[in-house]
């Protein structure tokens, strides 16, 4: 006869086998690779180089994507280069005319989920026709739109602090079509914010898309 603590661990492995079973790779649309303009020296500090094929995170069942069409505001309220609304269109496509271009300095974008879901998976990408690596990225997530409190961090490449919003935890990398997948950790917030200091080849910041996966709320 089994014991109660070892009913306990029975049901422990069996939940945790349950919830492993659940879970399932992360995919979605992986842009053409389009190659423009001539590449500038990615003088980075710990740089993690461009990938050969797309990244992978196991996320729950149940998983969908959050941010389609869904309003984009900013820092930057009147971008250079396009419009805010691209960053939610859901095309990718990496050449002139798919890109939103803010202006110089540390600058930030927020998609607005209408409601709080739990965050498995934010996907960015920046401008990748060409090899460049974003300075302090970072990307937050909170059901503050003021994001003054209950602010959760999944991502912060910022290596030197310039950013003011604590050490980085990651390291700069590559952009490449296949784009940045930042663990959304379960996390719980209705906001999701994105933030860059310029890159490699000038000082300003792009965005293509960003995709926001999780659980919708009940």
């Amino acid at each position: 006869m089994k014991t109660h603590s070892t009913l306990q661990l029975t049901l422990a492995l069996t939940l945790a086998g349950s919830l492993t079973a659940a879970a399932a790779p992360l995919t979605t649309e992986i842009p053409p690779e389009i190659i423009e303009g001539t590449p500038m020296p990615i003088k980075v500090q710990n740089l993690v180089p461009a990938p050969k094929q797309a990244p992978t995170l196991d996320v729950p069942e149940g998983t969908t994507l959050l941010s389609a069409g869904k309003e984009v505001t900013g820092s930057d309220d009147f971008p250079i280069i396009g419009e805010l609304e691209y960053i939610t269109d859901g095309d990718k496509i990496g050449g002139e005319g798919y890109f939103t271009e803010l202006m110089d300095g540390l600058q930030w974008i927020q998609i607005d989920l209408e409601a709080s879901h739990e965050i498995a998976a934010v996907w960015i990408w920046h401008f990748h026709s060409q090899a460049r690596a974003y300075h302090d990225v970072i990307v937050q997530v909170s059901d503050d739109p003021e994001f003054n409190e209950g602010v959760t961090t999944l991502y912060n490449n910022d290596y030197d602090g310039s950013a003011d919003m604590g050490k980085a935890t990651d390291n700069p990398y590559v952009e490449s079509r296949f784009g940045l997948l930042a663990d959304g950790k379960n996390t719980k917030g209705r906001y999701v914010r994105c933030y860059s200091a310029g890159n490699t080849s000038n000082d300003m910041n792009h965005y293509i898309e960003v995709e926001v996966y999780g659980k919708p709320s009940q």
